[in-house]
């Protein structure tokens, strides 16, 4: 062989293991990810997850769901596959089980979701839903978090309105699957609020860990012209979420 074809032979040896460790060196990378995304979900392979669906709040026929709730359900489900794991659909006033034995995504407001209403008494005492005032205009339930208020805002009041979500994630116990919850003023901001966990999770384990319970309320801007697409982060409410307010004064 001639100095060369040995040349040769060797760069093609050199690049064949360069691109194969370039290529174990991805699917480690990858791995690593899918994993840690697994843990903060509470999503391992094979596993299961509750998706509890809401009904629309306006409609008068009680199986009724928003468009927008059905998207956040689908981002929701791809998630669930992604990770390897099975979802399970079931309506918010069909579910007879605790809590902890798999994970839960519990989607919309306590007003048309009787299992966020038990969420929040139960492990986020700090949030309600109240009537908005009278010279609001609107039916929209006003978002009070401890002793802040989040109102949903008109088009008259802002451009393409401006409605919030509340993000949560409940956590019992150690070796327990989570609890998800997004409660939103409108179907948009629930649509909103599921896209955010699925494209922000990473940062939220940062802040909050792997196994951190948290609440946050994101704002979703001139949903009229972008839908869900435009959502900015308001505030960390966690510790308000999760203190029980103090009894009025007699």
């Amino acid at each position: 062989m001639t100095d060369g074809v040995l040349n040769v032979v060797l760069g093609l040896v050199a690049s064949a293991i360069s691109a194969g460790l370039g290529w174990l060196a991805q699917s480690l990378r990858r791995r690593r990810r899918l994993e840690r995304e697994r843990a903060f979900f509470g999503l391992p392979a094979g596993g299961e997850a509750l998706l509890v669906v809401n009904r629309q709040a306006s409609a008068t026929d009680a199986k009724s769901v928003a468009r927008d709730d059905v998207y956040a359900l689908m981002e929701l489900s791809a998630l669930v596959r992604e990770c390897g794991a099975r979802a399970t659909l079931t309506g918010h006033d069909e579910v007879r089980q605790g809590l902890g034995d798999k994970t839960e995504f519990c989607v919309g407001g306590p007003v048309g979701n009787r299992r966020t209403a038990a969420h929040l008494e139960s492990w986020l005492p700090g949030v309600a839903f109240v009537d908005p005032p009278a010279e609001a205009g609107h039916p929209v339930h006003t978002l009070l978090v401890g002793t802040r208020e989040f109102r949903f805002l008109t088009s008259r009041e802002e451009p393409g309105q401006r409605a919030h979500v509340l993000l949560a994630r409940v956590h019992l116990r150690e070796g327990s699957r989570p609890v998800f919850l997004i409660a939103g003023q409108t179907a948009v901001s629930n649509h909103a609020a599921a896209r955010y966990l699925v494209a922000h999770h990473r940062e939220l384990a940062r802040k909050h860990g792997r196994d951190g319970a948290f609440a946050v309320v994101l704002r979703v801007v001139n949903a009229r012209a972008y839908g869900p697409d435009v959502v900015e982060f308001e505030a960390d409410v966690t510790d308000a979420a999760v203190s029980r307010p103090e009894p009025a004064a007699v």
